[in-house]
């Protein structure tokens, strides 16, 4: 889905005390920036915010950062942190590639990753969120016994994802290929999906570290 063009996006987050670009500073202070020893949670690729909010709402003893690189699409969900008055959410303009950079390790307590861009090029299936090169990075930031979750529509993202948990030695603890509506936390993109029937892929995950 390509989102309109939005000239002030990045200017109005740069406003926003929630918002953060590129946080190197951060490293090691996440605890500190929210106030508080809460577990914190990590969605990679937030969008516009709709499940990161929604988690957020409904568990107030956790933090919860949202890792989003598309400015057009995060400028809504910076909107409604302000609207909603959430404490508990602070959102990143950034890229992956960089977490290490952003988190020192044991900050993350947990990883969501919804609905990433599948890359069905096998020459771009290193681009992969759920790869193994990012699945290095990931252990190099999370805690002892963090969990991972995926979600996704994508019959071959999910069955390879499944292979590169494996692989990597990663505890896979739940499998669902056809997640209930009342199982999940519906943001409107996977909505669109179930409007049309089409299952949704789940699986949570637990790392060896």
């Amino acid at each position: 889905m390509r989102l309109r063009h939005k000239p002030n996006a990045i200017p109005e987050m740069q406003e926003n005390k929630y918002i953060y670009f590129n946080p190197t500073s951060n490293k090691g202070r996440w605890k500190e920036i929210f106030g508080n020893n809460n577990p914190i949670h990590l969605e990679i690729g937030a969008g516009m915010g709709d499940f990161i909010i929604k988690k957020a709402l409904a568990n107030k003893d956790i933090n919860y950062l949202a890792l989003e690189m598309n400015t057009n699409a995060f400028v809504v969900a910076s909107r409604k942190i302000i609207d909603e008055g959430i404490e508990n959410v602070r959102g990143i303009i950034g890229n992956a590639e960089n977490l290490e950079d952003m988190f020192d390790k044991g900050e993350i307590d947990k990883i969501y990753l919804n609905f990433s861009t599948p890359w069905p090029k096998k020459r771009h299936h290193k681009r992969r969120l759920s790869h193994k090169r990012f699945l290095d990075r990931y252990l190099n930031i999370v805690s002892e016994g963090a969990e991972i979750e995926l979600k996704t529509d994508n019959t071959d993202f999910f069955d390879s994802s499944l292979e590169y948990f494996d692989e990597f030695g990663i505890d896979i603890i739940e499998v669902d290929r056809n997640l209930d509506l009342e199982k999940s936390v519906v943001t409107e993109y996977e909505n669109k999906f179930r409007m049309k029937d089409m299952p949704i892929y789940f699986v949570r995950a637990k790392f060896n570290n």
